[in-house]
């Protein structure tokens, strides 16, 4: 079933028109990533992250973070 734009909330909007600006510019300047190897001590502590995400767990709230890093 097609979904015409203007049955669409301003949400769902924003998130297509994104995901097409991302697609395109993929496509146009490639991923500036690819070739990389990932060290794994990067990798081991995404998957942390990760796991701590899946469980609930949060990081630190911005407001703390900004307070901690003398950023106000």
């Amino acid at each position: 079933m097609a979904t015409t734009v203007a049955q669409m909330t301003k949400e769902e909007l924003r998130e297509m028109i994104a995901g097409l600006i991302e697609e395109k510019l993929l496509e146009l300047i490639g991923d500036p990533d690819e070739g990389l190897t990932m060290k794994k001590s990067l990798r081991d502590r995404l998957l942390r992250q990760k796991k701590a995400v899946a469980r609930g767990q949060r990081g630190e709230p911005i407001e703390e973070l900004v307070q901690r890093l003398g950023l106000a």
